[in-house]
């Protein structure tokens, strides 16, 4: 049921508009290498064997997990041969690259630089943490978005009909689709697994009621949503379990992700993520002990590793809460993205080069560590946004001293 066309392809409408970059790849048969940044189950493989097809390139897949340089080199060494003896050009397809050493993605700079291959390297982790800058640059980044319940209602339904598929010998009942949508969480080869699971389970009348679904689909699937709970709903009560300092019920979610298989790593980036949200100055400690269990959970795994995601789940969740440096940083945002940004003033320009003085730059600028307590009154934002206060601490925790701090310090900056 892969799709062969672009057309054909669920979801993603913002890569497949008329003139968009992968349009212009697939149908100017441009050499173009991209990196496919989404979910699992969101299309990039399917990308990439499109790519190959519908610009009859040859294609080449390897995978992170275990291919080595020596295979890499090997790839790229016979798109080069094949492009010289027959001028065929060759999608070479690299999933999880995020697995990648840096030796393993250095491997694939000189097929790229050269245009031996079109690259198109597929990652569910943020490229600009995970894949080397030279690659990065030399690359087009495309965002995947997650698939909606309507996207993988699509796809089971084209799956029902499709003579590639099912070819109408099935009938699903509607709760019974309903039910394979929910599990899928918006992994259309998920699914597609379901649907097949479920298909190979009907008797002889070959209709797939709910019973027959939910009978069908993988044990550790059916234990995560055994009573209709989707990964994300799983995912949101433990944030907000968190988030309300309910230490009990966070754990009994973490508990439950865990026995569900989910990826320890995405549960060490959601607490990180929770200790700057709603813990913040707080408790400075809160963000230390996420990274620290994010970084453990790397080193040593599971079953271990549950130890440290549990010890950081019940730091976070116990300790004082503040979302004033999640409304902070969205203030100031909001306020540039609505155009007040104006001018540094001159004297915080840099004053490091010829010319600087002539222009005004540094002049009038006062050091700090001259003051008295290292504090000078000057003006530092721009005149647009001279006046704002963003940062507004709450009297919790460690904030209340931040707080009674950043109210004398202010003061003093802007001469109150």
């Amino acid at each position: 049921m892969r799709p062969r066309t672009l057309d054909e392809l669920v979801g993603q409408q913002q890569l497949r508009k008329p003139g968009s970059p992968l349009r212009q790849l697939i149908d100017d048969g441009r050499s173009l290498s991209v990196l496919l940044w989404g979910p699992p189950g969101t299309g990039k493989t399917t990308i990439a064997a499109i790519v190959s097809g519908q610009t009859d390139r040859r294609f080449v897949e390897i995978s992170a997990v275990s291919a080595g340089v020596k295979e890499v080199r090997s790839a790229i060494d016979a798109a080069r041969n094949e492009l010289v003896a027959t001028g065929r050009e060759t999608v070479l397809f690299v999933d999880e690259v995020h697995r990648f050493s840096k030796a393993q993605q250095d491997a694939l700079l000189p097929g790229v630089e050269n245009r031996w291959v079109t690259l198109v390297a597929a990652t569910t982790e943020n490229p600009s943490f995970s894949v080397i800058s030279p690659l990065l640059s030399r690359s087009l980044l495309l965002r995947l978005e997650s698939l909606t319940d309507d996207d993988i209602r699509g796809v089971v339904r084209r799956a029902i009909d499709d003579e590639r598929g099912l070819a109408g010998r099935v009938t699903v009942a509607d709760d019974a689709e309903e039910h394979l949508v929910r599990l899928a969480g918006g992994d259309a080869r998920r699914a597609l697994t379901y649907l097949e699971a479920a298909a190979g389970a009907t008797g002889s009348d070959g209709v797939v009621d709910l019973g027959t679904a939910e009978r069908a689909v993988d044990v550790a699937a059916v234990r995560y949503d055994r009573q209709g709970d989707q990964h994300y709903d799983v995912t949101s009560a433990f944030i907000k379990s968190v988030r309300g300092s309910d230490v009990d019920a966070a754990l009994h979610y973490l508990a439950r992700m865990l026995e569900a298989g989910e990826d320890p790593r995405f549960i060490a980036r959601r607490l990180i993520i929770l200790a700057s949200e709603d813990v913040g100055l707080a408790d400075p400690t809160a963000l230390p002990t996420a990274v620290a269990a994010a970084q453990a959970v790397q080193l040593i795994g599971l079953p271990e590793g549950r130890l440290t995601l549990a010890h950081a789940t019940i730091a976070i969740a116990a300790a004082p809460k503040s979302n004033a440096v999640t409304t902070a940083i969205g203030a100031a945002t909001a306020d540039v993205q609505a155009g007040l940004v104006g001018p540094v003033p001159a004297h915080l320009r840099d004053a490091h080069y010829a010319g600087a003085k002539k222009l005004g730059h540094g002049q009038g600028y006062t050091y700090s560590h001259d003051e008295p307590y290292g504090i000078a009154e000057q003006q530092y934002a721009p005149d647009v946004v001279a006046d704002k206060r963003y940062y507004e601490p709450k009297e919790i925790g460690a904030e209340a001293g931040v707080r009674e701090r950043w109210e004398r310090v202010r003061r003093i900056i802007r001469g109150g």
